[in-house]
């Protein structure tokens, strides 16, 4: 990823920063007005996308720096390293939302609410569907990872939202006030589902986990004639960042100039196949019938 993307990635961060910090402050001051904790609850997790956002900028800026002799691959895993953070902060979350529902169950308190309150939940559920569709297109857009995640992590606000729109509905007809921390632990499962897929997600990356079918690979190759064989085939990465190696097995009388061309003929195609901005390792072997088998076990 170029670093003119990697500036329109930190600049869509700063937007959505912005609007996060807005829409969190006015939940968590009416819900506190109106002693709703569900409301707040909501207000603190619409906070985590801020301080997520903060997050986000912070790996940019490190994911900006070029490569250099102690990073040779370059830096961009620290755009990963940021999305894995806001997991862990998700999870800290709820679990002070958890604990102040608990203790709203076992003393419940009822909530003055008011249709002023109500109609300020429903801008800021209207901002938040304008910041998760903004921001999951621009992700895709720029093939970013923390602005993917942070999307899909501001989409669970527009779901628990909308819970507790519906509890403050409920509060207003009548419904008792247990209905609030209820409210507020299926707000607190939400987030913890919301980070739990951010964790898979950037985890996988940062272990190295496979981004391409290695059939789908062999596919390809194999439409080479002056290829015998495919081994050893694998791939990390990520779709703007994909490293792919592999052994491919030719004639043994094959000259070098002949493998080199080779080479650059599968890369060639690898990359208009599957990623144009994959790296490609190819590694040529002699191709001997006899001991392919025996060779192959041993490299097993």
């Amino acid at each position: 990823m170029s670093k003119d993307r990697f500036k329109e990635i930190k600049s869509v961060l700063w937007v959505i920063l912005f609007a996060n910090i807005f829409v969190a402050l006015l939940k968590i001051i009416i819900g506190n007005k109106i002693k709703s904790s569900s409301m707040t609850a909501d207000g603190f997790h619409s906070l985590t996308d801020g301080t997520s956002n903060i997050i986000g900028i912070v790996g940019i800026g490190y994911a900006l720096k070029p490569k250099d002799e102690d990073h040779p691959y370059g830096h961009k895993k620290f755009e990963t390293l940021a999305g894995l953070g806001i997991a862990m902060m998700l999870f800290f979350v709820s679990i002070d939302i958890i604990k102040n529902a608990f203790g709203k169950l076992l003393n419940p308190t009822p909530s003055n609410v008011s249709i002023e309150s109500i109609i300020a939940l429903v801008i800021t559920l209207i901002i938040n569907i304008f910041v998760t569709t903004y921001e999951n297109k621009k992700g895709k857009e720029l093939n970013s990872d923390i602005l993917i995640a942070d999307a899909s992590h501001t989409r669970s606000d527009i779901f628990v939202s909308i819970g507790v729109l519906g509890t403050l509905l409920a509060l207003k007809f009548g419904f008792p006030p247990i209905i609030d921390p209820i409210v507020s632990l299926i707000v607190a499962a939400l987030i913890i589902h919301a980070g739990y897929e951010i964790f898979r997600d950037t985890s996988s990356i940062l272990v190295d986990k496979f981004v391409v079918d290695n059939d789908k690979i062999s596919q390809i190759i194999k439409d080479f004639p002056e290829v015998k064989n495919i081994h050893r085939i694998r791939s990390r990465g990520r779709e703007d960042d994909m490293f792919l190696d592999l052994h491919v097995m030719v004639d043994e009388n094959t000259t070098v100039k002949e493998a080199h061309l080779l080479v650059h003929k599968i890369e060639r195609k690898i990359r208009e196949e599957i990623n144009e901005n994959a790296e490609v390792i190819i590694h040529i072997e002699p191709y001997d019938g006899r001991k392919f088998d025996e060779d192959l076990k041993k490299r097993v």
